[in-house]
């Protein structure tokens, strides 16, 4: 089918060449003009605006940094409640404000418009192999029509509830995620000043009740000292914020959600927002006054 496509950053990129891959006509669109080269590249159109992008398509997916991104794409003049797909269907795969989400969905749906809000997760690495994990919120019929384009990018596809719920979940995943690479910082910390091989540390831990993603993943750049990006750690600080807003507003203690954010924030500091984010590491680097790699 024809898709449009707008934002074409790490990950969305990666997407949208692969919707081109499995033989949708993929029209792409990105404030960047050279961000649309890799999707042209392998056979998916440039569009020059929004409008373009959205022109003739059955769905308009949208991948952006924070939620005043989506809101100016969706509203905002020239957006996608003035220009909508031909299949007034449009998938939002950023991660956002949920209570952004359905009052969105509420002023598209007094139009005709369906959103359906489907965050990610598995980073780069899941983008560029099409194995994402996808989680869906919104109503189910849209879900049903979103499903094709979704499987050219994700393997796990869940419908998850009513508007706002995919991000939600994702919400929850961040916070899992945060957390979790916090806990992997300190093992290894801990490791090292005992004085452990850290590598041969993190293959006995991957084979027991410890072994993680993190671990997996990002644990040998994290030991090497690799703090090059992936998912970079000014994303997962607007994760982490938009994580405490929801909690703020249920009435939900996060702490160790407040712990691992100001750990974020001291590498937000010292010049590490655009690493990856198992730079988190050198966090403890600093408190321990030891270096990796």
């Amino acid at each position: 089918m024809v898709v449009g496509f707008i934002g074409l950053g790490t990950m969305g990129r990666e997407m949208a060449r692969n919707l081109v891959k499995a033989g949708h006509a993929v029209q792409a669109y990105d404030v960047a003009q050279v961000a649309m080269q890799d999707v042209v590249a392998v056979g998916g159109q440039a569009a020059s605006s929004i409008a373009g992008a959205a022109s003739g398509a059955a769905v308009v997916i949208t991948m952006l940094p924070d939620t005043p991104d989506v809101q100016a794409v969706v509203l905002g003049e020239g957006g996608l409640l003035h220009n909508p797909p031909a299949g007034r269907l449009i998938v939002d795969m950023s991660t956002i404000a949920p209570q952004a989400v359905r009052a969105m969905a509420a002023t598209l749906k007094a139009e005709g418009i369906d959103l359906v809000d489907a965050p990610v997760s598995g980073g780069p690495q899941g983008a560029k192999a099409a194995t994402l994990t996808i989680m869906a919120g919104g109503d189910a019929d849209a879900f049903a029509r979103a499903r094709p384009v979704l499987a050219a990018m994700g393997t796990t596809i869940n419908d998850v509830g009513g508007s706002g719920a995919g991000q939600t979940v994702k919400l929850c995943n961040q916070l899992m995620v945060g957390i979790n690479l916090q806990s992997v910082c300190e093992a290894l910390a801990l490791g090292r000043a005992s004085g452990l091989d850290l590598v041969q540390m993190r293959e006995v831990l991957l084979g027991g009740s410890a072994a993680s993603w993190m671990l997996d993943r990002l644990g040998p750049a994290m030991i090497a000292g690799d703090t090059s990006a992936g998912f970079r750690i000014d994303l997962q600080l607007k994760d982490l914020r938009l994580v405490q807003e929801l909690a703020s507003a249920l009435a939900v203690p996060l702490p160790g959600r407040a712990l691992v954010s100001s750990q974020y924030l001291e590498a937000k500091a010292h010049g590490e927002g655009g690493n990856g984010n198992q730079a988190l590491f050198k966090v403890y680097d600093r408190m321990t006054n030891q270096s990796a790699g």
